[in-house]
């Protein structure tokens, strides 16, 4: 059977129910009556009625959280079930934070945890992240972070338990009813509470991260972040992983966003030992593909319709990422990273992890190239869906955007597809 077909089209919000919602929502809109309301006092207020501790980690989320709501506010044009969920994710997403806070305080020990050279792929979205963070992650010594972790952090799943954690349940239940309201996200992205999740996710901790700017059109903040001092989202980022590491051990983390490309020296400042992979993919693809899915994402939350100018910011997003690499790059260390171009891991996905651990002198396991190998069986038999794109759908050609980044595939020999 044909897999249906899905562009950022077919994103838009079909519940019967969700659209009469909206429809209020316009109404009380032309009468300047915003509902709910959005303000950063606000959203802490959620945040600590469902916290169990009164402990904020410190004040550093405040800035990116009030430059996120005003960028919302003043660009965004939700519609009012947009409202109801960028509130909600800005209100868990503290709460996770405050919940942390009070953990690593009743638990000190935890901050004694060794994040230990861990893997951290740094490409593009659509680069074979995702594929290539699974592989490693089956690694016996290795772990990823799980969607269902991040989504609630605290307390940390011991490792008695974990299989049955009832938040696996909650949060596969939550992804299923996203994807009912917006099939055709599923065939753009992976989705599942027990899938590896970006650690961007932990970002979130801080409201510092590009995870926020896929639910909303919001330039001004992109513009902020991309300036702006990462390290207190490392220091989050770091905590969290302690704290999971404390009641699940593991030998080694595998971590992957391309929110790490803009700050890789925060990155390494943070992880001094990391073993970072930077996957390379033809930018036309890549960018073209995410600007779609970024369309996908935002269309249920917005009245806007231009998916333009929501394609420009994600080119605009890529652009800095990659010429930020290409800049920490010029100056670092010739084995600063390892570059894995997109062809050869699809080409042979096991030999490519053979690569990387040669790289440090090691080999996967017996253990690990079973799983692997297992793995790759199994791979593809549920798809949801397949993703179409077109450039010219946002003013682009493939040539255009192959001459726009040119000097990024000379210097990494990225061939086009």
């Amino acid at each position: 059977m044909t897999a249906a077909a899905y562009s950022f089209r077919e994103a838009d919000l079909k519940s019967p129910a969700l659209r009469t919602l909206n429809w209020v929502g316009n109404r009380l809109a032309e009468i300047r009556l915003e509902v709910p309301s959005l303000t950063s006092d606000g959203v802490i207020r959620a945040a600590k009625k469902r916290a169990r501790s009164d402990d904020l980690g410190g004040n550093s989320f405040r800035e990116p959280l009030d430059r996120y709501i005003a960028a919302v506010n003043q660009e965004a044009d939700l519609n009012l079930f947009g409202r109801l969920a960028v509130k909600g994710m800005l209100a868990a997403s503290l709460h996770n934070r405050f919940e942390l806070a009070g953990w690593a305080r009743e638990h000190p020990e935890v901050r004694e945890e060794q994040i230990k050279a861990p893997w951290v792929i740094v490409g593009l979205p659509r680069t074979g992240t995702s594929l290539l963070s699974i592989l490693l992650g089956l690694d016996p010594n290795a772990r990823t972070l799980l969607h269902w972790e991040a989504a609630r952090l605290i307390p940390p799943p011991a490792l008695a338990t974990a299989a049955e954690d009832p938040r696996i349940a909650q949060n596969a239940k939550e992804l299923a009813q996203l994807l009912k309201l917006n099939p055709a996200i599923g065939a753009m992205h992976p989705f599942g509470a027990t899938i590896a999740q970006e650690c961007v996710a932990l970002f979130m901790l801080d409201i510092r991260t590009l995870g926020v700017e896929t639910q909303a059109y919001v330039p001004s903040y992109g513009r902020w972040l991309q300036g702006c001092d990462m390290t207190p989202a490392y220091a989050q980022h770091k905590l969290a992983l302690q704290a999971l590491q404390a009641t699940q051990p593991t030998e080694r983390w595998v971590l992957k966003t391309p929110n790490h490309l803009w700050c890789l020296q925060t990155l390494l400042e943070s992880y001094p030992d990391a073993r970072i992979i930077w996957t390379h993919r033809d930018p036309g693809k890549v960018i073209t593909s995410l600007a779609s899915l970024a369309n996908a994402l935002q269309r249920m939350f917005t009245n806007r319709r231009d998916h333009v100018s929501v394609a420009e910011e994600w080119l605009a997003k890529s652009r800095f990422a990659i010429e930020s690499g290409m800049a920490y790059d010029d100056r670092a260390d010739e084995d600063w990273c390892q570059h894995l171009l997109f062809a050869d891991l699809m080409k042979d996905p096991i030999r490519a992890v053979h690569t990387l651990y040669a790289h440090h002198g090691e080999t996967p396991s017996s253990l690990h190239v079973r799983r692997m190998k297992t793995w790759m069986k199994e791979r593809g038999r549920h798809s949801e869906g397949r993703h179409v794109y077109d450039p010219a759908d946002f003013g682009w050609s493939y040539d255009g955007l192959a001459a726009d980044f040119g000097a990024y595939r000379e210097r990494f020999r990225v061939d086009r597809e």
